[in-house]
């Protein structure tokens, strides 16, 4: 960690923020999910940075991976808890953050989420471990009445990385990684009303290039040639033009060469809320690189 890459996190993680908090006021019953999706994701261009993934928009019992799929008709309704989750990169630097917009009732399913977040950013500084940030997160969660979601974890972040080490969980564990100075990684929690997992739904809208490989059909040829330059970082259906994605994307995910994210959800008629920020460890704490500020 040099002055150069803490400033293009830094960088990264005011263009997140302020972008989220923008887009967090705009939904609302009737807005559609896919408008929203394209004015988000291009507010991070204008202002100079990349998408590091996809905008997730994941609803009710959907915690992760959802998005607004090509022509997608859907619109926020009344009840609907949430999850928005942005990740903007300068130069492959990613920023990594979450709310949780409430159309309901929900407030302290919110409180769950956001608490555990800034519990656990507290105790972050060297030689704290990763399961002890866990442990706090568990404990503002249960002590509200919910569940974290065990089997979603936060992450490691490094150049063009998305998910690499530390792990941080949502559950307490005794030791896990040690956490040093100029660590860079995600904080999210999860909370839901459900059974404290996800599984995988048939839906999938987020794609990533795993590996290169001779592809013969058209199609898919096009769509490896329009997402090369996003250097195994991932990508959306809705970002491709080509008419023949139904055909190109599972011939591409079965050969190998793309990987597809299913949408991770708890059990039908749950609820979920998520908070994420984007952290650097210190000498003796942290910065916190998604806060508006």
């Amino acid at each position: 960690m040099n002055d150069e890459i803490f400033d293009k996190y830094r960088e990264a993680g005011r263009i997140a923020a302020a972008i989220l908090n923008d887009g967090a006021r705009e939904i609302r019953e009737g807005v559609s999910y896919l408008e929203l999706v394209e004015s988000i994701e291009s507010r991070v261009r204008d202002e100079g940075a990349e998408l590091a993934f996809p905008l997730n928009i994941s609803l009710n019992e959907d915690a992760a991976h959802d998005t607004a799929s090509p022509g997608d008709e859907r619109v926020f309704k009344r009840g609907d808890v949430v999850k928005l989750d942005l990740g903007a990169q300068v130069d492959g630097y990613i920023a990594d953050t979450a709310t949780t917009i409430d159309l309901g009732n929900n407030s302290l399913l919110l409180e769950a989420s956001e608490s555990a977040l800034a519990s656990a950013i507290r105790k972050v500084k060297p030689g704290v471990t990763a399961g002890d940030l866990g442990a706090a997160i568990q404990n503002e969660i249960e002590s509200r009445g919910y569940r974290p979601i065990a089997n979603l974890t936060g992450h490691g972040l490094d150049q063009y990385e998305l998910h690499c080490a530390p792990t941080i969980p949502n559950v307490g564990n005794t030791g896990g990684t040690i956490l040093e100075e100029g660590m860079v990684f995600a904080i999210e929690p999860f909370a839901t009303t459900g059974s404290g997992h996800v599984g995988e739904k048939a839906r999938r809208e987020i794609y990533s290039q795993i590996s290169s490989k001779p592809v013969r059909i058209p199609s898919a040829r096009s769509i490896v040639g329009t997402i090369k330059d996003r250097r195994g970082l991932p990508f959306a259906r809705h970002w491709l033009t080509d008419r023949k994605l139904d055909l190109a994307l599972p011939t591409l995910v079965k050969s190998g060469v793309l990987h597809g994210y299913p949408v991770l959800a708890d059990i039908s008629g749950s609820l979920v809320s998520q908070h994420e920020h984007t952290i650097i460890v210190t000498e003796d704490s942290c910065v916190v690189t998604t806060q508006v500020r």
